[in-house]
């Protein structure tokens, strides 16, 4: 026998028992006891008309790989993809994901003093985590190594991006920078420096002698881990 048609209506969080419920969970448990997916669900609020918001939260991160980083990486228009997530859904998710990369970034408000390429790495995770497309960033230091300020030189396609010599210590010296850090982003995951990465580092490290103003080290940033010329003995 068929359903009256309103009773097929978006399976809501409370359709659920109430040990289920993530918001009641949240406050008998603490945010900590909640799934990913329960988190999610959260934002959601309702799922469809087959699924509750739990579910579809799964299904959502399932495409993922259900991993967080992975999950920023998606767009209003991807997300709206989902059968129960509209445009003030989709919203939620990117705007929630982008405050956890915002809080990654506050992180280092401090001025932290960079004494390895592990530490520069994380200097610029937050602005570099998740990106689809190469950007090239520079970190300007004093003379004790902690950061004035990260710069972002240019952004590009999949496979590439531009950095003009000049841009980059026109902008280092007008914050009266001491040394910098060159990093760009592989979206590709490949850790293994191109022979124009190479050539590239080798002229500003040239450059940054005649200037007073070193080039300590290049990092090739993924979101899995890093590549430094420095450590691998690329400068010399």
């Amino acid at each position: 026998m068929m359903q009256p048609e309103n009773s097929r209506q978006n399976l809501r969080i409370l359709d659920l028992a109430e040990e289920d419920r993530p918001r009641e969970k949240l406050l008998n448990k603490g945010k900590s006891a909640l799934t990913d997916a329960e988190l999610l669900a959260i934002l959601i609020g309702s799922g469809n008309r087959e699924k509750s918001a739990v579910d579809l939260a799964k299904d959502i991160l399932l495409s993922a790989s259900n991993n967080l980083n992975e999950l920023a990486k998606f767009s209003i228009p991807s997300l709206m993809q989902f059968s129960g997530i509209g445009e003030a859904k989709a919203i939620n998710i990117v705007s929630a994901l982008e405050l956890g990369r915002r809080r990654k970034s506050a992180e280092f408000l401090h001025k932290p003093r960079i004494q390895s390429a592990s530490m520069a790495y994380e200097v610029i995770k937050p602005e570099l985590l998740d990106l689809e497309v190469e950007e090239f960033w520079v970190i300007v230091m004093n003379r004790a190594n902690h950061v004035i300020k990260k710069l972002k030189i240019s952004e590009g396609g999949f496979s590439g991006t531009v950095a003009d010599p000049k841009v980059i210590f026109k902008k280092a010296l007008e914050i009266n920078g001491s040394n910098m850090i060159l990093v760009h982003n592989h979206p590709s995951g490949n850790l293994n420096p191109s022979e124009q990465d190479i050539k590239l580092t080798k002229k500003l490290h040239a450059a940054g002698g005649l200037l007073d103003l070193p080039v300590l080290d290049h990092i090739i940033f993924t979101d899995n881990g890093y590549y430094s010329f420095s450590d691998n003995g690329i400068l010399g």
